[in-house]
């Protein structure tokens, strides 16, 4: 597939001459001669293809999976009014994520590059727009998400040590800053190790799972359906809040993406992309749907939307003193989604570098342990800084619907593709009413937000335009002075060896 260039930003493996980039080979041999104990010279510098069915399927399972679902899966209740549509919400969410993610099996599959979002925009709509998105990602998006994740981690990983007074805020960060520093020392030393590590927190959410929905189902069939009468009573439900159910289902699922974040690194992608998201979303949609089923047997609708921690409140009725378990289940599942998040970003990154658009330094592989490491850990300062110092929360609110506004043209450059490129190899296709479909859901949810929350959109949409003096800055501005070019390509030099990374070899 050619390449829209620009300045020679991006284009066929070409790299921008003027973002802090070193180009004279100096660095990379110096690595090699001091790196102690450095690769066989007959094995390639390279990512290979370590992600099988079974490990993509823990990294999408394990990603979409967080916290929510243990803590607070009480949005789409409280906007549609009733037990009955909440379910029927659930399921209507997972038909149209499931949608979004054969969609992008079929993007995997034709365009087999990493990257996801980035990579699919880059190729259907050029670098301008694929550069907003990364920026969008590096400056703020990731970081505020990851730094979500860790504190909900510290939080419930603390919780047992200080039942029943609340958890102090300092000591959550800590415990979250802990957290996260784990998770980048293991993406950084192994991607197999990475790998196995992400199918045990992955049995182990399913694990939680199976704790709240066996009781729950139980219960159900031994009579207690009390909660169940009267499950499609519409007269409390408000047409115009259903939309906000819908946005809250949608958010629950997302995550079906990051598989192919990691395309390049997937055995067999042809088959396994499509099929680790078909069975991953199929398992996925069923869990939410019973684990909601097995809430609803023990609580009524109105003790669910009062509860704070909802499978905690569920295990403290139905399992009495082994409820204390929930809370390091739910920290798992918390460092499950850390980790799948770290994985597949982390290759995001990388393929920015390697087309141009993010420092080279980010596109290097460890020599030794075949790791993206500058890549891995670019997040984790900014991760930090948010973590102790930002308002996460509120940036998370700026940036939402920016999530669904470049998932929605992802999706619409397959679209625009199979009429520009109608005979670019694609092993698996989708009929097109499904990315249609999609796509019309995604730039809905982007106008709800703007209708909804004008004002935090507006400042998150402000945010991402910052990319394009940044682009232009960055990327298409050539003129720098010469000192500071240098101090550039001595800091990318300096950064490859303290690293030991080199380019990946072809």
């Amino acid at each position: 597939m050619n390449r829209r260039s620009q300045n020679g930003a991006v284009g066929n493996g070409n790299r921008a001459n003027n973002h802090g980039a070193s180009h004279n080979g100096a660095g990379y041999s110096e690595v090699r001669r001091e790196a102690p104990g450095s690769e066989d010279p007959d094995v390639k510098v390279e990512l290979g293809k370590k992600v099988t069915l079974l490990r993509g399927i823990s990294i999408i399972v394990g990603t979409i999976i967080g916290a929510g679902i243990f803590v607070a899966p009480k949005g789409i209740l409280k906007n549609t009014g009733s037990v009955g549509m909440s379910l029927v919400v659930w399921v209507a969410c997972g038909v149209l994520s499931l949608f979004g993610a054969l969609s992008y099996a079929e993007l995997g599959t034709c365009i087999t590059k990493s990257g996801g979002h980035y990579t699919y925009i880059l190729e259907a709509f050029g670098p301008h727009l694929a550069f907003i998105r990364i920026w969008s990602d590096l400056i703020a998006i990731r970081p505020a998400g990851m730094a979500v994740l860790s504190l909900a981690f510290g939080q419930y990983i603390l919780e047992p040590l200080f039942m029943p007074c609340p958890v102090p805020p300092m000591a959550a960060k800590l415990a979250a800053a802990i957290g996260l520093t784990a998770v980048m020392y293991l993406n950084s030393m192994s991607v197999t190790w990475t790998a196995r590590f992400q199918i045990f927190l992955t049995v182990a959410k399913l694990l939680a799972i199976l704790v709240i929905i066996l009781p729950g189902m139980y219960l159900l069939f031994t009579g207690e359906t009390r909660n169940f009468e009267n499950a499609f009573d519409l007269t409390a439900m408000n047409l115009a809040d259903l939309p906000l159910a819908f946005y809250s289902g949608m958010y629950a699922y997302a995550g079906w993406f990051y598989l192919n974040f990691v395309t390049e690194e997937v055995d067999k992608p042809e088959k396994t992309l499509p099929l680790a998201i078909c069975i991953s979303m199929a398992g996925v949609s069923i869990c939410y749907v019973l684990i909601n089923v097995a809430y609803y047997t023990v609580m009524s609708a109105d003790e669910l939307l009062a509860s704070g921690a909802v499978a905690v409140e569920f295990a403290s009725r139905v399992m009495g003193n082994f409820s204390i378990v929930v809370p390091l289940f739910v920290a798992l599942s918390c460092f499950g989604s850390m980790n799948g998040c770290i994985f597949a970003i982390s290759r995001m990154f990388y393929v920015a570098s390697r087309e141009g658009q993010l420092p080279e330094v980010l596109s290097m592989i460890h020599i030794r342990r075949h790791t993206p490491l500058a890549a891995v850990l670019t997040m984790y300062p900014m991760t930090l800084l948010q973590l102790f110092v930002g308002d996460i929360y509120s940036l998370l609110n700026f940036m939402s619907f920016l999530r669904w506004l470049f998932i929605g043209m992802a999706v619409l450059g397959l679209i625009y593709l199979r009429f520009t490129q109608p005979d670019l190899p694609r092993p698996f296709k989708v009929p097109l009413i499904i990315p249609v479909l999609f796509c019309l859901t995604c730039f809905f949810m982007v106008f709800l937000s703007l209708y909804s929350d004008p004002v935090n959109t507006g400042i998150g949409f402000a945010i991402s335009l910052t990319g394009i003096p940044a682009y232009y800055l960055f990327i298409v501005f050539d003129r720098r002075p010469k000192w500071l070019q240098r101090c550039l390509d001595s800091f990318n030099r300096a950064m490859q060896i303290v690293m030991e990374v080199v380019p990946a070899e072809a």
